[in-house]
């Protein structure tokens, strides 16, 4: 809990088939290169209020909309480093300001049990006062490939694969599983820059068709979760 980290940034996003992914793949690696983590598992607790007030703002596309995660690289492990994160977006532009703790310590100060005294975890404080009974309500896992820029360290790429959700069981270490998000044979790519997209990129998108579109992991898998619903209360 001795630190934290504040990130300003633009993310556009992408759905890709698995060729489409294969060909940007090839064609950037001349620009960008590995997260030295490699390919890694990355798991999210979505907190929310009982009848999920912050993610059908969100799904409403304001101007202005913000949440709270618990996420963790990998399964967690007790005791071991998860992080808590207020993620905004104002105006196109996404804030992310996170600190380090446990998922006990997490749970404890979304329940006003713990205190975190530095500026975010003030922060964090005032956004779980705000929001009555916020609780983790869904866990998110996906397999994330992860690349900087060579030149451009601040300027990533990210693809997403395998992304899960489910509405039980909800810890960061109780395992990776659950029902898929996306279409099988579909991939997320998402560009994180705090300024412009560079030229070559920009050349291979065009050239392929390839075209941004709003999605939201949390976003996509309440709707499924609201579909399920709706399906089992016409088999009841």
């Amino acid at each position: 809990m001795a630190y934290g980290s504040i990130f300003k940034r633009y993310e556009l996003k992408y759905i890709l088939s698995i060729e489409q992914y294969r060909l940007i793949k090839s064609e950037m690696e001349r620009y960008m290169r590995g997260d030295k983590y490699g390919e890694s598992d990355i798991c999210n607790l979505y907190c929310d209020t009982p009848n999920f007030l912050l993610i059908r703002r969100s799904i409403e596309k304001p101007f202005y909309k913000e949440k709270l995660r618990i996420r963790s690289y990998g399964v967690a492990k007790k005791g071991g480093d998860v992080f808590m994160e207020i993620k905004k977006k104002y105006n196109s532009v996404v804030y992310k300001r996170r600190i380090v703790t446990d998922e006990e310590a997490a749970f404890g100060m979304l329940s006003g049990n713990a205190t975190n005294e530095s500026q975010i975890g003030k922060e964090i404080a005032y956004f779980t006062k705000l929001y009555e009974e916020l609780q983790p309500r869904m866990f998110i896992s996906y397999r994330r490939e992860a690349f900087y820029g060579k030149d451009d360290k601040d300027f990533r790429i990210t693809f997403d694969r395998s992304i899960l959700w489910r509405t039980h069981d909800l810890s960061l270490g109780s395992g990776i599983y659950g029902e898929p998000v996306l279409p099988e044979g579909k991939v997320l790519m998402e560009i994180k820059t705090a300024a412009a997209i560079p030229l070559w990129l920009v050349k291979i998108l065009s050239e392929n068709k390839i075209y941004k579109t709003s999605f939201s992991k949390y976003g996509t898998a309440y709707t499924l979760m609201l579909k399920n619903q709706k399906g089992e209360q016409k088999v009841a």
